[in-house]
């Protein structure tokens, strides 16, 4: 059975955060959303309306791929680089609130459970809801892969 680590992260992101934005009710973004920056190292908020979703879906990969996984860490993982005009640019950890609110939203849904003192991990419903959409993918991919050949 194919799992994320046989599809692309890219292609299982985008259909994670379509799934989260029209099923899960409990993922949705605050108000304050719109206006917030994803880190002091961003210069502007997200272009994208839908961003909310695709962070979630990407914290939901990256819970599955790297085990339980605090708020600390995730915030290094989303972190970047802070340009600071003609002085060296210095790396800068993303959002803490942003990161926070995701996690427990998807603890609501189901999705992640709180491990002790180790932070967060994907709960067997995430596992499963992320195993059955890498085999989706995964056949796609390989139907096309077939049509291509036969081509």
């Amino acid at each position: 059975m194919p799992t994320v680590y046989d599809v692309p992260a890219d292609v299982i992101i985008a259909r994670l955060s379509e799934y989260l934005k029209s099923s899960v009710p409990e993922v949705r973004p605050p108000d304050w959303a719109a206006y917030v920056k994803t880190g002091v190292h961003r210069e502007r908020p997200p272009h994208n309306p839908d961003w909310w979703y695709i962070r979630s879906a990407s914290m939901l990969r990256k819970l599955y791929v790297n085990g339980p996984l605090g708020v600390s860490r995730l915030r290094k993982l989303y972190g970047g680089r802070k340009r600071r005009g003609v002085a060296p640019a210095h790396f800068r950890r993303g959002s803490g609130a942003i990161i926070r609110r995701i996690l427990q939203q998807l603890e609501a849904a189901g999705l992640v459970v709180r491990e002790d003192l180790k932070g967060r991990g994907i709960s067997p419903k995430g596992r499963s809801l992320l195993d059955a959409l890498s085999t989706q993918i995964k056949r796609e991919m390989d139907r096309e892969s077939q049509r291509s050949r036969q081509a």
